[in-house]
């Protein structure tokens, strides 16, 4: 590792791997974790699978990266997976209680409107059902009428809601979608993109861990009605626990598939990847391709965890401090990941911002972590004061401004 004291800079968090022929960056917001990072010419890799989605992505949501992609940013329609932006309102009317699981729901007559070949839990207008019953009918039955009773709880109305998923999709950044209803049924100005599907995806399992367990049940019954998970990969693969199918005739079959398996050579951490396809003509080419490409992630590249949450990557001198150094580091684990064997060619590089005055914040940015291959910046993140360094007294910091005017000079 590289250590360099430097005045301070721009941080700009760069792209990683993966040949621009395969890869179209989702464009997003500016900060992590809200940005998935698109790849760049670093290293060869293996090409991903042929498949036969009409557009598709692969994030590795460990890393924050998108690995491959196909026409991630054509607009297409959403059918069912448009319940995520339900369920992610959901989740955070439940997060900040301003609904509970426990709590009863009188549907109104919207419930009725929902036909017989839509996707239902049978719930009935003007009969009490739980909150409970009504997220579970809506993710693991797909239940249009439980995204309608749902929306009306949380948005006090069905069209108050659906402005509400807009405001939520541009603050994620998910600037080429537009929602029309809360579940999905064909409408033109109703659409969304690959792209933009797998940043509501990652976000919606990084922000709601409590609640993302749901989409891992395989069956649920409602009024004497059992129903199973559509996504046949939670039988397939045990590594998958999500995450949503979709069908109409016009967006054709869909699946957003998510597995979770242990990172090679550390105990303690996982690697999560995340696909979508889109437009699929057969319900067993949207399973085929999705495990294909969830098993291509995983052998043909490699996740590192570049340093730990708490771990201390440098100890710079401080001045004007009650202490003479700080330990810097990160607050969260920082990975990346690489082409299968190209991890051993990048080297991090720290810099660290000089000199370093007290008084410090605890998580206050000190400096820049890179990590550098060939000479090219493939990431570059925050490096942080691990804990606060207070003001020195009256002669410490006087004894330290000599000091500064002597290494001057």
């Amino acid at each position: 590792m590289r250590l360099v004291t430097s005045g301070t800079s721009p941080l700009a968090v760069s792209p990683s791997f993966v040949p621009r022929s395969v890869v179209r960056a989702v464009t997003l917001g500016v900060l992590l974790p809200a940005t998935l990072v698109a790849a760049s010419t670093a290293f060869a890799q293996v090409p991903p699978p042929a498949v036969n989605a009409r557009s598709w992505v692969l994030v590795d949501a460990t890393a924050n990266q998108v690995l491959a992609s196909g026409n991630p940013d054509e607009r297409v329609e959403p059918a069912s997976l448009t319940k995520l932006m339900t369920a992610y309102l959901v989740f955070q009317a439940l997060q900040t209680k301003k609904i509970t699981m426990e709590q009863t729901v009188m549907p109104s007559e919207a419930v009725r409107r929902v036909r017989n070949d839509e996707s239902r839990m049978f719930i009935e207008a003007n009969k009490p059902v739980t909150v409970h019953d009504l997220v579970y009918g809506m993710i693991v039955q797909s239940g249009n009428d439980a995204a309608i009773a749902l929306a009306e709880l949380v948005g006090g109305s069905e069209a108050q809601f659906v402005n509400m998923m807009n405001t939520e999709a541009q603050r994620l950044g998910m600037t080429h979608t537009h929602f029309a209803d809360v579940n999905g049924m064909p409408d033109s100005q109703h659409y969304t993109t690959a792209g933009d599907l797998a940043v509501l995806s990652t976000r919606l399992i990084r922000d709601f861990p409590d609640y993302y367990s749901i989409f891992s049940v395989k069956e649920f019954t409602y009024n004497k009605i059992k129903q199973p998970n559509r996504n046949r990969l939670l039988w397939i693969d045990p590594t998958v626990d999500g995450l949503k199918t979709g069908h109409t005739q016009a967006a054709g079959y869909c699946l957003i598939a998510t597995a979770k398996r242990p990172l090679p050579g550390v105990a303690d951490a996982s690697r999560r990847l995340v696909t979508v396809m889109m437009g699929e003509q057969r319900e067993h080419d949207r399973v085929q391709d999705s495990l294909k490409m969830l098993n291509y992630g995983y052998t043909a590249y490699d996740t590192v965890r570049l340093y730990k949450a708490g771990q201390a990557i440098a100890t710079p001198r401080v001045y004007k401090g009650a202490a003479d150094t700080v330990e810097v580091g990160v607050k969260t684990d920082q990975y990346i990941t690489v082409p299968k064997g190209a991890a051993d060619k990048a080297k991090p590089q720290i810099e660290i911002a000089s000199p370093l005055i007290a008084p410090i914040a605890d998580g206050q940015k000190v400096g820049t972590a890179k990590l550098v291959a060939d000479g090219k910046t493939l990431t570059e993140f925050p490096v942080v004061a691990l804990k606060a360094v207070p003001q020195a007294g009256i002669v410490g910091r006087v004894w330290d401004s000599l000091m500064l005017m002597f290494n001057k000079k």
